[in-house]
């Protein structure tokens, strides 16, 4: 069975619910329920018709639970009514689901969950999973998170620039227990890019690409951080490369120029060295300088500053540093990156010393720790 295949049938069965009367906290619990039972049957008995077979019993769910909370209340079921025969219509409610569980009222935890959830049909369990947090904590996100958006109008004007935000936080997520959320953001963002033609989705997306192609050098033996210089680029994805690259230059065509096109436009720059020596980082300088016109962003700063260390010499990185607030996170590792490369071994080892004690998480603290040791070494050979 082709569980990606049905979970792209998700956003659209949550359609036909509401459509029919249920609200969307309720429609959502049922396909779930549906996709469940599914999981379960479906190996050994497929249906014909996959998205009818979802609603039908989705729409079964839905009615006995209104049933159940009818008779608790003694109230008559004002939408018991059975389904109309014949097809289900063909109506795609996926770009509806993106706006709706990204809504500002959201915070970005719950907004990305929810929208794993509802437009993704991954189970409570597995994002809770994939977030190495119990299920009973996940699904009191999930529920809170549709409390605050049931009832919201199907017509509502949707913010997109949130929507990408969410995906792009989702891929961060990376990878953990049984479900690769970087690829499932990609699964997703792919699935918006069919829903409207906006060149932010399509910077999106190339970003994603292009950055899951080095997944599998990222990390060493024992989830060992390899940072980019060190990563050995023959394991690199050359099909994801180029399909991102060739989505990326049709998005640059519109000229519309967003801050993913723009980060993307960096990945490409670095995917297309044959190693850090040889990579253009002129032109990566003035890319990050596009982003800062769009963005202001402090962290674009900081990658600014190194991009300048590799372009023009670790002394103008520094330089480019030295006006930004120390407190930034990376910072300090930063810093004694540069210092590394300007010779003051003895100040670089310290610092990257001080940065792995503020790391916050163990692969960047071992890596810091391991850049110390190595530096200190270079300083009594």
């Amino acid at each position: 069975m082709n569980e990606s295949l049905l979970r792209e049938l998700v956003p659209s069965v949550i359609g036909v619910l509401v459509r029919r009367g249920a609200d969307f906290a309720a429609a959502e619990d049922a396909v779930q329920e549906a996709l469940i039972r599914a999981l379960e049957t479906w190996p050994d008995n497929p249906p014909r018709d996959a998205k009818g077979w979802l609603v039908a019993a989705a729409w079964r769910k839905f009615l006995d639970a209104s049933r159940a909370e009818t008779s608790r209340r003694g109230r008559e079921l004002a939408v018991e009514v059975e389904p109309p025969a014949g097809p289900v219509p063909a109506m795609d409610d996926t770009l509806w689901l993106y706006f709706l569980c990204a809504h500002p009222s959201l915070s970005p935890g719950s907004a990305v969950a929810l929208t794993l959830r509802a437009v993704g049909g991954l189970t409570t369990r597995q994002i809770a999973m994939a977030y190495l947090v119990p299920e009973a904590t996940m699904a009191q996100r999930i529920s809170r998170a549709k409390r605050r958006i049931t009832g919201l109008p199907l017509d509502q004007p949707g913010d997109l620039a949130t929507v990408l935000r969410v995906l792009y936080l989702a891929f961060n997520e990376g990878y953990n227990g049984d479900i690769d959320l970087a690829a499932e953001a990609i699964r997703l963002t792919r699935q918006l890019a069919t829903s409207t033609d906006a060149p932010e989705v399509s910077g999106l997306l190339a970003l994603m690409l292009l950055h899951h192609a080095r997944c599998a050098s990222r990390t060493g033996p024992g989830g060992r951080l390899v940072p980019l210089a060190e990563q050995d680029r023959s394991r690199w994805d050359t099909g994801l490369i180029t399909e991102g690259v060739a989505i990326l230059q049709t998005a640059l065509a519109r000229d519309q120029l967003g801050e993913y096109q723009a980060q993307a436009a960096i990945a490409a720059l670095h995917a297309d060295a044959p190693s850090t020596s040889e990579t253009d980082w002129v032109q990566i300088v003035e890319w990050y300088d596009e982003l800062l016109l769009l963005t202001a962003s402090p962290v674009v700063r900081l990658n600014r500053a190194v991009a300048v260390g590799e372009a023009d010499g670790p002394r103008a990185g520094l330089a480019e540093l030295a006006e930004l607030d120390p407190a930034l996170p990376r910072h300090t590792a930063v810093r004694a990156y540069l210092l590394e490369g300007a010779g003051d071994l003895e100040q670089a080892a310290a610092l990257y010393a001080e940065a792995a004690r503020a790391a916050t998480n163990v692969p960047e603290c071992h890596h810091l720790t391991r850049e110390a040791a190595r530096v200190r070494q270079l300083l009594h050979s």
